[in-house]
């Protein structure tokens, strides 16, 4: 038996819309199956409603630690997918190269390579 928050679900849903894209979002949903359908919801309610719910930190600030921890955790998947989030959130490229920085001074430099190639990839799809 699952519980599930359905506000949350809802409150998470228009976050992740927000910071992640409409698009993307409603993709991610449609593909689920009986088997990834509650973890998609249980995340989206959790991650986004809870996580991102409430107004004590910006979303860009959000985006900014995303992408310092995604980036010390190496999930580059997820970094990209944030990278794209985080310029939603009104992350510039210069601030997106600053947290790059500090990824490669905690993480050590190969890390900070791959932000950057996700990056470029990111930045180069804006500029289209």
């Amino acid at each position: 038996m699952s519980v599930f928050d359905e506000d949350l679900f809802v409150q998470g849903l228009q976050q992740r819309k927000a910071t992640l894209g409409a698009e993307y979002v409603e993709k991610n949903l449609a593909a689920a199956d009986d088997f990834t359908r509650p973890f998609q919801e249980a995340m989206t309610a959790w991650c986004w409603g809870f996580g991102w719910g409430d107004e004590v930190i910006p979303a860009k600030t959000r985006s900014m630690m995303n992408l310092a921890m995604l980036g010390a955790l190496g999930k580059m998947h997820e970094w990209e997918i944030h990278c794209r989030g985080a310029i939603n959130n009104g992350v510039t490229p210069e601030e997106i190269r600053a947290i790059i920085h500090v990824v490669g001074i905690y993480c050590g430099v190969p890390q900070a390579l791959e932000c950057f190639r996700a990056a470029r990839k990111v930045l180069a799809e804006q500029d289209k």
